[in-house]
């Protein structure tokens, strides 16, 4: 992320959405930086599950939606709240009568922002102004970064504690990247945890030569993520954070989100993208949604914009 990145952020007046404000103080992010505060009053039914019908979908001018203009209202409060915590920050509020998901894709794809927040649940029932499902839809169509911010698991005078999800995709290198340049306070600690999804069939004790391959692909691909640890660990120690690595074995998509709330993480970082091969079992990237559906805590999936040509 840039020393003065561009974030968006929407907000519904939700609990989870303030919770999501103030999240960000224990995100590593920078003493400047400019930032929208969007609050979209719904007007759609719940935005289609395709990505490409959530962009094309159109908003209606906040000229022609009373409910806007309330919307605007939230926004600037919430424009004071995130002042109060980022006096250096330069902060707009603006509001619209969307779909959630489709409006903030829209404004991410016109303003190119660096890193889109948005709250992990949003209101309910009729006056609700997000979807609890919008976290979702964002993180999987958006073409920035998105924080799925939940606030934090223990109390605020704790050492920050940030869990990344590691495969040794280039998407996953991208996440300690982005976590190694951040600013984070004294005493952070980072965890590169490393999964390692064995293969378990019900026929391994009809089939023992089958059984005693699949062993020892199993020992190969352990001895393979502990060499993997080595560059991730080395870019965030030379950060300043304490940095330490974990291997566990089971389902990414169930064991990152536990071994956050086990270590009372505050965040998990992941790629966008991993391996998806049967025979590297190291799959990451292809869970992200599912571990961002999953955690109690905050959850951020990197994706590092295209570099110009």
């Amino acid at each position: 992320m840039s020393t003065k990145p561009k974030i968006l952020i929407g907000y519904d007046g939700s609990d989870c959405a303030d919770a999501a404000l103030d999240d960000l103080t224990h995100a590593g992010l920078p003493h400047h930086a400019e930032v929208q505060i969007l609050s979209i009053a719904e007007w759609l039914s719940p935005a289609p599950a395709s990505s490409y019908e959530i962009v094309d979908q159109k908003s209606v001018p906040v000229s022609g939606c009373v409910a806007a203009k309330a919307a605007l209202g939230l926004a600037e409060k919430a424009c004071d709240r995130l002042r109060t915590n980022f006096p250096n920050w330069i902060v707009h509020a603006s509001s619209a009568c969307s779909s959630p998901a489709s409006k903030l894709i829209e404004r991410a794809g016109e303003w190119k922002p660096d890193l889109i927040v948005v709250g992990s649940h949003g209101r309910t029932a009729l006056g609700r102004l997000m979807l609890g499902s919008v976290s979702q839809q964002v993180s999987t169509a958006a073409p920035c970064s998105v924080r799925i911010a939940r606030g934090r698991v223990e109390e605020s005078d704790y050492p920050v504690r940030i869990i990344v999800g590691f495969d040794g995709s280039p998407a996953s290198l991208d996440a300690v990247r982005e976590v190694a340049a951040r600013q984070w306070p004294a005493l952070t600690e980072v965890k590169v945890v490393v999964v390692d999804d064995p293969l378990f069939p019900d026929f391994l004790g009809v089939i023992p030569p089958l059984a005693k391959v699949i062993a020892e692909d199993r020992d190969q691909e352990k001895d393979w993520a502990n060499k993997i640890s080595t560059e991730p660990l080395a870019l965030l120690r030379r950060s300043g954070v304490k940095a330490s690595s974990e291997l566990r074995e089971g389902d990414p998509k169930k064991e990152l989100p536990k071994a956050a709330e086990e270590w009372g993480a505050d965040c998990i970082f992941l790629g966008s993208v991993g391996f998806n091969n049967r025979f590297e079992r190291l799959v990451l990237g292809s869970v992200s949604a599912a571990v961002a559906a999953r955690a109690r805590c905050s959850v951020e999936v990197v994706r590092s914009k295209p570099k110009n040509k």
